[in-house]
């Protein structure tokens, strides 16, 4: 038996050995650096897989998905260190592998804390204000100290290092969020509603929507932050066909979307329009506007479907190819196959965290998984949508693949509670 569960890990094991092997051989690797990463990730990943196992920590599937991601994401990243260094005429340009193999060991340890402590602790879900609370200082904190990257106002620096508060910021307001739809009466059609009502509209949702709309608005409008803009609707949103909510709020909340996004679109054209425009032609600014989606659907026609293997393609070529267009560049050097692959890792992802959530016994904690899971989810196709040209661009990560040790340590405490609602009761099910 424990040969067969170990067998997930000695898979993965294998993946990262084979990668780092071709990137010593192929591309132009002229130290054992790379390999003492491999060693390291492995290394790292078998120890939390045999301690996670061992102590029985919850669903290890979880783990096991992510540990597959975070290697396909490190052996891209090398491989961008490479592309770059040789552009450079052998100048050491960027570090961005050894950077995310620290924030990956920051995140494993981060995880491990957040599954025992979101384990132990029972009150969770009465803190919603302190939820509401954390949420809007670290939304006042990046109006204050942030600063502009690349059009949106999303980064405060400290020294060498720049924090990005929105990752924390969704963690806080699943949760706010699941304080809310775990205290609604729920699917029980005998339970009389006796909340109070303003327009027919439950006053408890009525807050909590002001509450999202608080958060959506000032990042669209102050940040700029869209994307992230958008996740917080979505994920809202989908709670609210779960739960059992009000319908006239419901096509509130529809005809809301629609006119944010009209104004948007009309009144922010330099940012939101140039976007739009992009996606509807990127070949009308091929060199502009256009440029960064043109330069991905190049890169991941190139590939084909098997790739054109690691060291043959130009990745260093696609703008922010180590953060919201790591997907193109996986694409192109180990073909569409591993980005379907990719994406099927994430919809087991998605898989397990809903199943979990479905066996959930409380509520709160319920909530909480669904909305993180769906936060996972929906987080993934705006991006990966934007890449290959489904959807708008926005500028988010892809978790646990994109550069980026906030989008890390914000992914890895997601993880750590899904892991944490995974735990068996006295009675064998999920607490």
């Amino acid at each position: 038996m424990t040969k067969i569960r170990f067998r997930p890990m000695l898979y993965i094991t294998l993946v990262n050995i084979i990668g780092f092997l071709m990137l010593f051989i192929y591309c132009g690797a002229e130290d054992f650096t790379y390999m003492y990463a491999c060693l390291i990730l492995c290394l790292i990943n078998t120890i939390m897989y045999l301690l996670l196992y061992h102590l029985d920590y919850g669903d290890l599937y979880l783990f096991l998905t992510v540990s597959m991601l975070v290697s396909i994401g490190i052996i891209m990243l090398c491989r961008i260190d490479l592309a770059i260094e040789a552009a450079s005429l052998g100048k050491r340009e960027s570090d961005y592998a050894m950077r995310q193999i620290l924030w990956f060991v920051v995140g494993i340890v981060t995880y491990f804390v957040t599954v025992v402590v979101f384990g132990k602790v029972k009150f969770w879900g009465r803190l919603r204000y302190v939820y509401m609370t954390l949420t809007f200082a670290l939304i006042a904190a990046t109006l204050l100290f942030g600063d502009v990257v690349n059009g949106s106002k999303n980064w405060i620096v400290i020294g060498d290092m720049s924090i990005q508060p929105s990752e924390l910021i969704k963690i806080f307001y699943c949760l706010c969020i699941s304080c809310y739809f775990s205290s609604l009466p729920g699917f029980d059609a005998k339970k009389k509603d006796k909340r109070k009502r303003f327009f027919g509209i439950p006053t408890d949702e009525i807050v909590l929507c002001i509450y999202v709309y608080a958060c959506m608005g000032a990042l669209a409008l102050f940040q700029k932050e869209w994307g992230t803009a958008l996740l917080l609707f979505l994920i809202y949103f989908a709670m609210c066909f779960v739960y059992k909510t009000s319908n006239r709020l419901k096509l509130i909340n529809i005809g809301g979307i629609v006119f944010v996004g009209l104004v948007g679109f009309f009144l922010l054209a330099d940012h939101i329009g140039v976007r739009v425009s992009a996606w509807q032609n990127p070949w009308q600014d091929p060199s502009g506007g256009g440029y960064q989606i043109i330069q991905s659907l190049i890169a991941i026609a190139s590939g084909g479907y098997f790739g054109v293997g690691l060291g043959n393609g130009m990745p260093q070529a696609v703008p922010f190819a180590q953060t919201d267009f790591i997907f193109a560049a996986i694409c192109e050097e180990m073909g569409m196959f591993t980005g379907f692959a990719v994406i099927l890792l994430y919809f087991l992802l998605t898989y397990r965290g809903v199943k979990i959530a479905l066996k959930s016994t409380n509520e709160f904690l319920k909530c909480a998984c669904l909305s993180l899971v769906t936060a996972i989810g929906f987080q993934t196709f705006i991006i990966i949508g934007g890449v290959i040209k489904l959807i708008p661009l926005t500028g988010i990560t892809l978790p646990f693949v994109s550069y980026g040790g906030s989008s890390m340590l914000a992914s890895f405490i997601m993880l750590g509670i899904i892991t944490a609602v995974s735990f068996p009761d006295k009675k064998g099910k999920n607490r």
